[in-house]
């Protein structure tokens, strides 16, 4: 789960991580007041969404009063804001933090996320703050700094002023960054966090290290030990279908193709996107019913996938185990006839109760295209496009 950068900012003063003093409001009539309340000259509004790249799309602007502060959020809060992380759809923005301007030395950059080859926690550098990571690794690798922390020691002093030494920091910087590195960490693993991304930190001119940005992705598994966390969820900023499908249980994903699968198990929906594209078509979405999918998780999950106007046919690619194919293919019955599905439905069934499977499907009088493995089955649903 994604959270806003204001949020990200709560989480880091809860376990004493340095940031600029912000309020958040949600109408420029809000804005003025706001400014003058944090009473620095300039202050920065900032639009609230979940994507980077905000200030190149018009998303942050500098405000030298708090009339034009009142300005800038009146032209952000509504705006459709498209950045390199929204599509070209852009996202409506609904409020703004408005934060303390800064005299900005230096921008570093320090994120914190899973390693999944090590199965530890592997933190990030690089003097190279304010740009973005990916630019930095393909460019200039050399500029980043990469520790693994032991999860039984933990992160302690020694392995922080090694990073300070990376960033080359000095004087009370380099003090700072010692509880601040370790702080930082206590809150990745305390908040079960997957993703912690600062860019950029920064050294002001007074000799503040600062989190002038906090992007932070929550562990969805581990959200019932975390309720505070759990109520920042901003439906807002989720896809609707993905939101709906979360309710039944259904893991759902919404890509750009025109082609719905519907999958049991992440591993063989990953395998039959792959076989789609192979076969010159374009998935539609990552759906995996899982193991224990019944008729009413089916249904729900055909009127998901019916509901993306880009999908014109729909591949389901099912291996019988705990779910078997006899009530896979019941369900299937049901959801067409119910929702009067009028595109191709290509079904391809392995497993138990096949055969039983296949008989519902023959005796439904429903124009179903059977597949004789998954090959042939996506070059059916490919075709059936075309």
């Amino acid at each position: 789960m994604k959270i806003h950068e204001y949020q990200g900012k709560q989480l880091f003063k809860k376990y004493k991580v340095p940031v600029p003093n912000g309020i958040l409001v949600h109408d420029k009539s809000e804005a003025a007041a706001a400014a003058k309340k944090i009473g620095t000259t300039p202050v920065v509004v900032k639009a609230q969404i979940h994507a980077g790249g905000r200030g190149k799309g018009g998303g942050v602007k500098l405000a030298k009063s708090p009339e034009e502060a009142e300005k800038h959020a009146g032209d952000i809060i509504g705006m459709q804001l498209v950045t390199h992380q929204t599509g070209p759809e852009g996202r409506l923005v609904k409020k703004v933090l408005i934060e303390e301007g800064m005299d900005i030395v230096r921008e570093l950059y320090l994120s914190l996320i899973l390693d999944r080859e090590t199965s530890q926690v592997m933190i990030m550098a690089s003097e190279a703050g304010g740009m973005e990571i990916e630019e930095v690794a393909e460019a200039t690798p050399e500029k980043i700094i990469t520790e693994r922390v032991d999860p039984v020691i933990g992160v302690k002093p020694y392995l922080a002023r090694k990073l300070a030494f990376a960033l080359n920091l000095e004087g009370d910087v380099f003090k700072q960054a010692i509880p601040f590195i370790i702080n930082l960490y206590q809150c990745f693993v305390k908040e079960d966090l997957s993703m912690l991304e600062i860019n950029p930190l920064v050294v002001t001119g007074d000799n503040r290290l600062l989190a002038l940005d906090a992007k932070i992705d929550v562990d969805d598994n581990a959200l019932g030990r975390h309720p505070d966390i759990q109520e920042m969820r901003d439906l807002d900023e989720e896809d609707p279908n993905e939101i709906e499908a979360s309710k039944f249980h259904l893991n759902y994903i919404q890509l750009d193709g025109n082609i719905g699968c519907m999958v049991n198990g992440a591993g063989l929906a990953m395998a039959t996107m792959d076989i789609v594209k192979h076969s010159g078509g374009e998935p539609a979405n990552f759906l995996d019913v899982g193991g224990g999918a019944n008729e009413e998780m089916i249904e729900n999950a055909f009127r998901i996938l019916l509901s993306d106007n880009k999908v014109k046919a729909i591949f389901i690619n099912i291996f019988g185990g705990i779910l078997r194919c006899d009530i896979l293919a019941k369900g299937v019955v049901a959801a067409a006839k119910k929702l009067s599905v009028t595109i191709p439905v290509v079904i391809r069934m392995e497993g138990t109760n096949m055969e039983e499977g296949h008989r519902i499907l023959e005796e439904s009088e429903i124009n179903f295209i059977v597949g004789n493995g998954m090959k042939d089955a996506a070059k059916k649903v490919v075709q059936a496009i075309q």
